[in-house]
């Protein structure tokens, strides 16, 4: 009996898998199981137009997970699975259930990181940002807010900053190194520091929360270590997130940062393999654990084109983006061990982008609001290609006739 494939996760990575896998002309059974009662949904707008109620929930939605004429998939919402046979190649449920698989593919995701409990005290008015159902009780929470606390200088952490100060809210920002200080370059982080600051946000550097205190059972104040008191009636915690790995684990699966794979999406147990902001990949002689949509949509690409036995793509360069107010951050590739930075101002003169390189290899790219230049970057860092450091930095050459020339040279 032909079981197919068990997709556990039903978020961009799960719901990507099952579609790709489908286009494949894969037609044995595919079951979608997420533990969240929604229907697959995007979450970047989650932290942006959703908070602002420029977007409804119906609008998240990222469709049926079948292509036209293919056979449907099993969608199961608010299903939790509470352990994987990996022996027998059978799922167990949290209600005792089973389901067989001829394959199997994890796309658990990652959750945000929460303070201790000894930090909240049971105290309301402390939120994280993940899910749909944080989103909207976020949503709630602003209606009534006056002043807002976030803790982290994180992406979600300043995307949310930015949508309470659009509100009207009273916002300070608290991080404990610099604003993004794992993700982007000082100077980026500079752009987007000063636009905070323009739009009335207390950003504190350097700086740790000590405690919160409350009233009534309700946050009031959070402390930092320095003893400096902040008022808050909601804290968003934007600390980061961990992967979901426990369910790996306790199949015996290799996991470190991450659920262990290969370039394929191949974990250390046959026919089972993971996707997505839970999966940890090589990369340069390590392993890579990336929580970007980008990055979800490769990898479930990757592992339906192995399942259905299609050539699989090869893998681009990583990229992602950030909205905060006006400005659009937009960075390809990893510029960690660059040791050269070369600044361009955008055609429009509105933006400007920074071109890392590590000796003479250009290794990433941030734009802000040069979305010209982000999508030059992506093709040159996509096919290997680096222009000339002397040619990025004469402002009179086009960046579009520099990369012309280093993409001719590439494939020479």
């Amino acid at each position: 009996m032909e079981h197919g494939t068990v997709i556990i996760g039903a978020g961009q990575a799960g719901h990507t898998t099952a579609m790709q896998l489908r286009a494949a002309g894969y037609d044995a059974p595919v079951t979608l199981v997420g533990a969240e009662p929604a229907v697959p949904y995007q979450r970047p707008p989650l932290s942006k137009r959703y908070l602002l109620r420029e977007v409804e929930a119906e609008h998240l939605r990222l469709g049926t997970p079948a292509g036209r004429g293919k056979p449907e998939v099993n969608l199961r919402t608010g299903e939790r699975v509470d352990r994987i046979d990996v022996a027998r190649q059978v799922v167990v449920t949290a209600d005792g259930g089973t389901r067989r698989y001829d394959h199997l593919v994890l796309a658990t995701g990652a959750r945000a990181r929460r303070l201790p409990d000894s930090l909240v005290d049971g105290l309301e008015g402390v939120h994280v940002l993940r899910t749909l159902a944080d989103a909207d009780g976020l949503c709630a929470a602003l209606d009534e807010a006056k002043a807002v606390l976030v803790l982290g200088g994180g992406f979600i952490g300043l995307e949310f900053a930015s949508v309470a100060a659009r509100l009207g809210r009273r916002v300070t920002v608290v991080e404990r190194g610099r604003l993004l200080q794992r993700v982007v370059s000082e100077q980026a982080a500079d752009r987007l520091r000063s636009e905070h600051l323009r739009n009335g946000v207390d950003v504190l550097e350097g700086r740790e929360l000590g405690s919160l205190d409350g009233e009534n059972g309700r946050v009031v104040v959070g402390v930092l270590t320095d003893g400096t008191r902040i008022e808050a009636d909601l804290v968003l915690v934007g600390i980061g997130a961990e992967p979901a790995a426990e369910l790996a684990a306790g199949a015996g699966l290799a996991v470190g940062n991450g659920i262990t794979v290969d370039d394929l999406g191949r974990t250390s147990a046959p026919s089972v393999y993971a996707v997505g902001d839970c999966a940890a990949f090589p990369w340069q002689g390590g392993r890579l654990r990336l929580e970007s949509v980008q990055n979800a949509e490769y990898m479930a690409r990757a592992v339906a084109a192995h399942i259905a036995g299609r050539a699989v793509p090869p893998r681009p360069a990583p990229w992602f983006w950030s909205d905060q107010y006006d400005v659009r951050l937009q960075f390809v590739g990893l510029s960690g061990g660059a040791d050269r930075v070369i600044r361009r101002t955008a055609e429009d003169g509105a933006g400007f982008s920074l071109w890392h390189y590590r000796e003479d290899r250009l290794i990433a790219v941030e734009a802000l609001n040069d979305p010209g230049a982000f999508l030059t970057a992506r093709r040159l860092l996509d096919r290997g290609a680096s222009p000339p450091r002397t040619a990025l930095a004469d402002r009179s050459l086009d960046i579009r006739t520099i990369a012309a020339q280093a993409l001719g040279r590439a494939t020479s």
